[in-house]
């Protein structure tokens, strides 16, 4: 695994699963591959979870972790080609990425989409660039369309719960959109749809109102009901996340409140399991009651994180002993 961008950069996921459980059960089994490497953690917008889960993935595995967050500490970077850099930005990312590529073994980059361009969004210019000119191995810690590492632990979840609980049947996922106050990118419900389908052990079920359509490009092989109510019935699991839309891009329509998962809607489900990334709006995209119940995994999943970056970064590893 040269680059980890995507479900597609994986090549067998439940070999990757395997091990990212292995991590968590033992976390220093591999704690010398990663000696005398060197990680840079790069961010273009904040973080919690994906910044202090990869740290400690890193150390794990024996990485120097060196945290960077180039929006507050470094120079505004220009990534257009041809750019005539007469405004804002200081240093063009050809200049930039081939001396982070001298520092570092592994580039970790964590983007985020404008919501005013899908077609510049969705090219993914900021993290192609990085792979453009860097010289080394690239792992998305979210882009402008996607969230792996998020995605990968929510597949580590699922996965622990279908163990303990010993699923007779093809557990039914659904992925519910919710309200927010502002426009949310599609990183995370992207990515979720394309794991979930690309895993192929659960049937996932994506619903949300109308005019907020994903892109079908991660939605195949998904049912679309726009219908919450019909969605959440028997459901095993239901995983709560806003986003604006596709077509117009970036917008937030007038859907209402109703869509707030709550103790009401969820008493249609299979007693499912609540799944959210975080950080979470509280009564306004999930109750107190479903946060704080025994059914919620948020924790779990943010916990995971941990497994899901240090499988992806032993994976890439690999590369550097071929």
């Amino acid at each position: 695994m040269k680059h980890f961008l995507s479900f597609e950069d994986v090549p067998d996921i439940e070999k990757l699963l395997d091990q990212a459980i292995k991590y968590k059960s033992s976390p220093l089994i591999d704690k010398h591959i990663g000696q005398g490497k060197r990680i840079g953690l790069l961010f273009l917008n904040p973080s919690l979870r994906t910044r202090l889960s990869t740290q400690v993935a890193a150390a794990n595995l024996g990485m120097e972790a060196v945290v960077f967050n180039v929006d507050k500490e470094g120079w505004a970077l220009e990534f257009e080609e041809g750019a005539v850099m007469s405004g804002n930005t200081v240093e063009h990312i050809k200049d930039a990425a081939p001396v982070l590529g001298k520092y570092f073994d592994i580039l970790a980059i964590r983007t985020f989409p404008g919501l005013l361009h899908q077609e510049e969004d969705y090219c993914e210019m900021y993290i192609q660039q990085f792979i453009k000119y860097a010289g080394v191995p690239v792992l998305s810690l979210e882009s402008a369309t996607l969230h792996p590492l998020q995605s990968f632990a929510d597949v580590i979840t699922i996965e622990e719960q279908l163990t303990k609980h010993a699923f007779k049947r093809k557990p039914k996922v659904v992925l519910t959109w919710a309200p927010h106050i502002k426009p949310l990118p599609h990183c995370v419900a992207n990515s979720f749809a394309q794991w979930m389908t690309g895993w192929g052990k659960v049937d996932l079920i994506i619903t949300h109102p109308k005019g907020y359509e994903l892109s079908e490009s991660f939605t195949k092989g998904a049912t679309i009901e726009y219908n919450q109510e019909q969605a959440l019935r028997d459901a095993d699991f239901v995983y709560v996340k806003n986003w604006s839309t596709f077509q117009p891009y970036g917008k937030l329509l007038e859907a209402g409140s109703e869509w707030m998962l709550t103790g009401d809607n969820w008493k249609l489900t299979n007693q499912a399991k609540i799944m959210h990334c975080l950080p979470v709006r509280r009564n306004v995209e999930l109750s107190d009651e479903m946060l704080d119940s025994p059914f919620s995994l948020v924790t779990e999943q943010a916990a995971n994180r941990v497994w899901s970056a240090q499988a992806v970064i032993a994976e890439m590893l690999k590369e550097f002993n071929k």
